[in-house]
């Protein structure tokens, strides 16, 4: 065993806190890497939700400290399906988690995927009488050993990183001189994010736009632009700028999801501005799904 090679895990899962199956994955870790500090990302993913794991994972990623991170939202659990790990940034972390797509947004974000291993190297798993929870039997112990200076190859097999599968995330698309976007993700504030950034609006639809028509089902409106979201004013619609450089659509002091009817996974079209709607009109915007 070499000298220690981190000291800091990032862990994300699908397992709430309702139960002891987070701390007791921490647990085998402190048993295993008493000196690795775990730092709880988020355990609220909603249970099986693969891309909601990538997304919140994909948020994280820029500001994460380096290290072993693992990702565990795992429909496919105790199946033929693979549990993988992947270095990234030359060395400077590895990605822990099941091959079902969770991994790779974070994984391009930091310069993709260098070598790449299947775990499954028993010996270095917990011997359990179930298989089904592989953070706790393998993810936990095969972080552990990492942190611990065990070289990632002598952990699994060794594949093509290359085929790894791809994430699940949508891009937006470009069209009758437009931009066809989707909500990702819906906030504890009810802000709606779209996958487009500012960057991509301007380039598309100009690069002095202040108003986007914004077009969801068969309702559309015309939105400003903002780069704060008080800017919108009390129970006024837009879009802002989030902390991530996407725009998201956001009601001033009020949730967006809940005022305007808007969820995760609907088709959103944005094209040349427009002037805002009269005050007197009343626009009620529901999801084209």
């Amino acid at each position: 065993m070499s000298a220690t090679r981190f000291s800091t895990m990032s862990f994300l899962s699908d397992l709430g806190l309702g139960s002891e199956h987070v701390g007791v994955v921490k647990a085998v870790i402190r048993e295993e890497a008493p000196h690795v500090a775990v730092i709880d990302l988020t355990h609220d993913i909603a249970p099986f939700d693969v891309r909601a794991a990538s997304l919140a994972l994909a948020r994280a990623v820029p500001y994460l400290t380096e290290g072993v991170v693992i990702a565990c939202v795992d429909p496919g659990a105790g199946s033929d399906r693979r549990l993988i790990g992947v270095e990234v940034a030359d060395g400077a972390g590895v990605f822990l988690g099941p091959d079902n797509g969770l991994l790779a947004p974070g994984v391009a974000l930091v310069g993709g995927a260098g070598r790449a291993v299947v775990l499954d190297r028993d010996e270095h798993h917990l011997s359990s009488p179930g298989s089904t929870f592989a953070a706790r039997d393998v993810l936990a112990p095969v972080a552990a050993a990492l942190c611990n200076g065990i070289d990632l190859f002598d952990l699994g097999t060794p594949i093509d990183s290359g085929m790894l599968l791809p994430g699940v995330v949508p891009i937006p698309r470009e069209e009758n001189g437009g931009l066809s976007c989707e909500v990702l993700w819906v906030d504890r504030f009810g802000n709606c994010q779209l996958n487009v950034s500012l960057d991509d609006v301007r380039t598309v639809l100009g690069a002095d736009v202040t108003r986007v028509r914004t077009t969801i089902g068969p309702d559309v409106r015309s939105f400003e632009v903002v780069t704060a979201f008080d800017s919108l004013g009390a129970g006024a619609a837009g879009l802002v700028v989030d902390s991530t450089g996407l725009l998201c659509i956001a009601v001033g002091r009020a949730s967006a999801a809940n005022e305007l009817s808007v969820g995760e996974g609907d088709q959103v079209f944005l094209s040349p501005g427009g002037e805002p709607a009269p005050a007197s009109v009343s626009v009620t915007i529901s999801p084209s799904r």
